[in-house]
């Protein structure tokens, strides 16, 4: 079944055959079906240390551009690795959108509340280190994606959450997201990832190893980068992480409390979509709006 009306299914037959035209050099390597992609790609292992990234919806059909504009630029700065492409391949064969050939990296997503006050702190360290990077000529969030002022999305998030009913508390819901839009809002915009949920992190004994999935990078509001205190952390590691991520900002009090509401944004809006097509990625929906309810 696929995830979206509209999806662009791939096959390990038509990267290998995508591959084999545009990319000679690697068409004697195997095309295996790689780890479960999210909501925008389908992934292949292209041999031992290759990953192809194939957009499946016509909303990610940019990000293999950007990740090769962007992710060179700022991966130099940074303390974990990075999906640097190796190469952007063209439609063909029949699919429609530019795709990348990036590394594999090492590690695996780790489970919510796997990771103690030392990964914590190095995701705040990442996060610290992509803040530091100068944002000339970078590109400045607009319209309604991550990192924008949180009252463009108001509308949004009311919506969603009358639309999720009692599958959530509505009612705290509000009053959380009124309490994030009276926040100041940044005065300064800096280079955020955008999604840094548990999906988009690797990590390998305990360690955080690589950051991926880039397709909400840009520049904007720095709140966006601290969902982990909510949607990874806990407790101990929630402090860990505060303490480096967010206490460096100069307005730390607000931005932690637009970082609850970015966390709203997307577990409030992606819900009602993803209830009955994706019902794992639904549930931990839930499950981040109630964790950011109980703090």
């Amino acid at each position: 079944m696929s995830l979206h009306d509209d999806e662009v299914v791939s096959t390990p037959d038509l990267v290998r055959r995508l591959v084999a035209s545009q990319f000679p050099r690697w068409a004697h390597l195997p095309v295996t079906p790689g780890p479960p992609g999210g909501t925008d790609h389908h992934l292949f292992r292209l041999g031992d240390e290759l990953l192809v990234r194939m957009p499946k919806i016509g909303w990610a059909q940019d990000q293999a551009g950007n990740d090769a504009r962007w992710l060179p630029l700022l991966a130099p700065h940074l303390p974990l690795r990075l999906p640097t492409p190796e190469a952007v391949g063209e439609p063909g064969e029949g699919f429609p959108f530019r795709w990348s050939v990036t590394p594999w990296l090492d590690g695996a997503s780790p489970a919510v509340g796997a990771l103690g006050a030392d990964a914590a702190r190095q995701l705040g360290e990442f996060v610290t280190a992509l803040r530091a990077v100068s944002t000339a000529g970078g590109p400045v969030k607009d319209g309604t994606s991550r990192g924008v002022p949180l009252a463009r999305l108001d509308d949004g998030v009311r919506a969603a959450i009358a639309e999720s009913g009692t599958r959530i508390d509505g009612r705290a819901a509000t009053k959380m997201w009124d309490q994030a839009l009276a926040a100041r809002p940044a005065t300064e915009n800096y280079w955020i990832h955008g999604d840094l949920l548990p999906g988009n992190l690797l990590a390998r004994g305990g360690s955080m190893t690589a950051v991926i999935d880039w397709g909400g990078v840009g520049v904007g509001d720095p709140a966006a980068d601290l969902i982990p205190a909510w949607t990874q952390f806990a407790g101990e590691e929630r402090a860990a992480f505060r303490a480096v991520a967010a206490d460096g900002l100069t307005d730390s009090s607000d931005a932690w409390a637009r970082g609850r509401g970015w966390v709203l944004v997307q577990a409030v809006i992606g819900l009602p979509y993803y209830w009955d097509r994706w019902p794992e990625f639904a549930r931990a929906c839930q499950d981040r709006v109630a964790a950011v309810l109980a703090d």
